[in-house]
């Protein structure tokens, strides 16, 4: 059977452990690491090829995007473009304009785009799904926390003036969450711009949002995240019906995980942008088809 060959964009948290993934997986190779020049230390030491450009690696299937979430679609179109299919963790949770947008481009280059996988949106989404069926009058809510949000801590951290920053999600309840931020600064940065510009950032703006100066963020960080998605609902006219799932995981080496997951499953559907919710489960499984719908069922 011949391989999946994979290229990791990015090699930061999610990148890292990504590359872990695909060594994993039987039914894949990894193609090599594409890193920004300046990110390239010659004195690092890797068993595998790291290169500045994907078009230095040979005859890549999938790209898999460990890149902060507003450089995705950029890097999906260049890539969907020259007939690589892509794989993110897009974590704005309305996607339909860029799917869109990704579609048209897959289509006309035979390429397939798998986006926002990861926790959530992707595995969140296909939980808010089956409860939605399984109760279809009713309310969903979606808690995340408390832990680290990775992509609201690259966004902060791309403001200028920042350091470093780490991103907390507290749950309120009701699907409602408050962010506390920690910054650490560069010298001379003004911390009241940089509070302001932060709070009315898309990723914040709906949020209760508390950001406090520190003097180094790395020694705060703990990856461990929780969700917690809950749906109170009507099913054949019978109401109080209760579902729930609890995740609790290292957030970049789950994300990672099910990045590679929905590689396997681009190579299996027709060109074109997908939703994690749009490719059927059997897909995302290592190994024969008919053989994992025996076990699984």
């Amino acid at each position: 059977m011949k391989k999946i060959r994979a290229a990791v964009v990015g090699y930061g948290n999610i990148g890292k452990y990504t590359v872990d993934a695909i060594l994993d997986a039987k039914d894949m190779e990894l193609a090599g690491v594409v890193r920004r020049k300046k990110s390239i230390n010659e004195n690092e030491q890797f068993p595998y090829k790291v290169v500045e450009k994907i078009t230095e690696l040979q005859a890549v299937d999938v790209a898999l995007l460990g890149v902060p979430t507003r450089l995705c679609p950029e890097y999906c179109k260049e890539f969907l473009a020259m007939g690589i299919n892509t794989v993110d963790s897009y974590d704005i949770h309305n996607v339909r304009d860029l799917k869109a947008e990704l579609d048209r481009v897959g289509k006309e280059n035979n390429s397939v785009a798998v986006i926002g996988t990861g926790i959530d949106p992707g595995m969140g989404s296909l939980a808010r799904a089956l409860f939605k069926f399984m109760a279809p009058g009713g309310i969903t809510h979606t808690n995340y926390g408390p832990g680290m949000s990775m992509g609201h801590s690259v966004a902060v951290k791309a403001f200028p003036g920042v350091r470093d920053a780490l991103s907390l999600t507290i749950p309120k309840g009701q699907s409602m969450h408050k962010r506390v931020i920690y910054v650490e600064l560069e010298e001379g940065a003004d911390f009241e711009k940089i509070q302001e510009q932060v709070k009315n950032d898309d990723y914040f703006v709906n949020d209760e949002t508390h950001i406090f100066p520190v003097d180094n963020v790395e020694e705060m960080v703990n990856m461990g995240h929780k969700i917690n998605i809950e749906r109170e609902g009507v099913s054949s006219q019978v109401h109080n019906q209760r579902y729930e799932l609890k995740i609790e995981v290292q957030n970049p080496a789950a994300t990672a995980q099910v990045m590679v997951a929905a590689a396997r499953a681009s190579m299996r559907v027709e060109p074109g942008a997908y939703t994690m919710l749009e490719i059927p489960l059997i897909k995302f499984i290592e190994g024969d088809t008919e053989e994992n719908i025996g076990k699984l069922i």
